[in-house]
């Protein structure tokens, strides 16, 4: 008993020598760099939306793809876009239809996140202006029914596998999230968003029930919610010379 007692307490002694000297390595550190300009990079983050593949292999329904990316403005803003390709169908009790297209988002995050020099980690919050062009083909549909998405008691007068092209959507989008280093310049994300549709172009005679970028559109209501969860990269762009907190503080 007496040698592994003697082990665990080396093992420890061991430990709190690592971490003690670690800790006065950074207090060094910090204190040396306190006193001089150093480097701030702003980097570029590219990046693909992991939920949509996710998506693809349960829903069979459902194809897409997003990529995602970020450039560091300032201390706090970045200025970001979304854009990629969705094709859903929709299978409701009157109408089976398929939409397919593409979107594009553009807007801003502002970190919220107080990180450690060096560091670029992130609390966000945000928003998007997004815009969807896409086309809807009419797979099939029952008639003489009274369709909520219809207007009235319509009947639809086009054949199945009519196509209606030169469709749109444009909407805002409030997102929260996080991006957290995983490795090396690799980022996790994870964002969840409001979305409020603004403008859409339909086909005659019935809604526009899904919007690529969207997502789905309900009948009496503009407001939507989705979310996406990507892996990133980070390249950097250019560095500027900034001095420490500490150092200003002094001064």
């Amino acid at each position: 008993m007496k040698p592994l007692h003697m082990l665990k307490y080396i093992t420890s002694l061991f430990a709190i020598l690592i971490c003690s000297g670690s800790f006065a390595q950074n207090t060094e550190t910090l204190t040396a760099n306190d006193t001089l300009p150093t480097m701030q990079t702003f980097p570029l983050r590219v990046g693909i939306d992991l939920s949509k593949p996710i998506r693809m292999a349960l829903e069979n329904d459902y194809q897409g793809f997003e990529i995602a990316a970020d450039f560091r403005l300032t201390e706090k803003f970045y200025i970001a876009t979304e854009f990629g390709n969705e094709k859903k169908t929709v299978d409701e009790t009157q109408l089976n239809f398929t939409t397919e297209g593409s979107f594009v988002k553009l807007g801003f995050d502002f970190n919220a996140y107080e990180n450690w020099f060096g560091m670029q980690n992130a609390i966000i919050v945000g928003m998007r202006y997004g815009y969807s062009t896409h086309k809807q083909t009419l797979n099939s549909y029952k008639i003489y029914q009274t369709n909520q998405h219809t207007e009235g008691e319509s009947i639809l007068t086009q054949e199945p596998g009519t196509e209606f092209s030169s469709l749109n959507g444009h909407w805002i989008e409030v997102i929260a999230g996080i991006k957290v280093e995983t490795f090396d310049n690799v980022y996790m994300g994870f964002t969840v968003r409001l979305n409020r549709l603004l403008t859409t172009k339909e086909p005659g005679n019935f809604q526009n029930l899904f919007i690529p970028g969207f997502n789905k559109v309900t009948t009496d209501n503009n407001v939507g919610a989705g979310f996406n969860y990507t892996i990133s990269y980070s390249i950097p762009i250019y560095k500027k010379a900034k001095r420490k907190k500490a150092k200003k503080d002094e001064e």
